[in-house]
């Protein structure tokens, strides 16, 4: 199956991904780090750009279930 099977990802789905990528990182980035295979600074970066569009998408799906 090919991705052009697929319908867009709905803005909740979309924030569910991004969700789930916030929960691996959680566990992945600090071994990345400790290896020295990721900067902390660029790690901390990494996750404030994330957590910004988690917020993003979070008013956007709020606005979008109003009436």
């Amino acid at each position: 199956m090919t991705v052009a099977c697929f319908a867009p990802p709905s803005l909740a789905a979309q924030l569910a991904e991004l969700k789930r990528e916030r929960t691996m990182r959680g566990r992945v980035y600090p071994h990345l780090v400790a290896s020295g295979k990721l900067k902390r600074h660029a790690a901390d970066y990494q996750n404030l750009a994330l957590e910004a569009a988690i917020k993003t998408l979070e008013r956007l799906v709020i606005e979008e279930a109003r009436p």
